[in-house]
């Protein structure tokens, strides 16, 4: 199984490299497959592509009108394909993660909290990819 580095369409910068190693991580993990980054090695490949990656306000202090918690939504298009064949195993072009994450209230640590959220959303990606590739197959 390979998983080259996902495409990344957002403005996100590296979420495709974040997404595509948790992929592998879960892959190996969880699963009996030999995986590598080089499709010339592999029977099958993971193709993805990051295609947004948002964020928006959801919680506001009543105060001072700032934001207190965010949520960010990364949607992805995924499809597993046979290297020898080229037949499609399995797509899923509206793959769709939100994560809340609270703001720090100082300036300096603005965007700390949005890290550990992608990393969050990464996971909950790779581990619900995963789950649905064991389940076709």
């Amino acid at each position: 199984m390979a998983v080259p580095i996902f495409t990344n369409n957002s403005r996100q910068y590296r979420i495709e490299q974040r997404m595509s190693a948790a992929v592998i991580r879960e892959l190996i993990e969880r699963t009996h497959y030999k995986v590598t980054s080089d499709p010339e090695q592999a029977d099958a490949v993971i193709q993805g592509t990051v295609k947004s990656v948002t964020t928006g306000v959801i919680a506001f202090n009543i105060s001072t009108g700032a934001a207190t918690a965010l949520q960010v939504v990364v949607s992805a298009d995924v499809r597993m394909i046979d290297r020898h064949t080229q037949k499609v195993l399995f797509a899923n072009p509206k793959y769709v993660f939100r994560e809340e994450y609270q703001v720090s209230q100082s300036n300096s640590q603005l965007f700390e909290e949005q890290e550990p959220a992608l990393n969050r959303v990464a996971q909950d990606f790779a581990r619900t990819l995963v789950n649905d590739i064991l389940e076709n197959y």
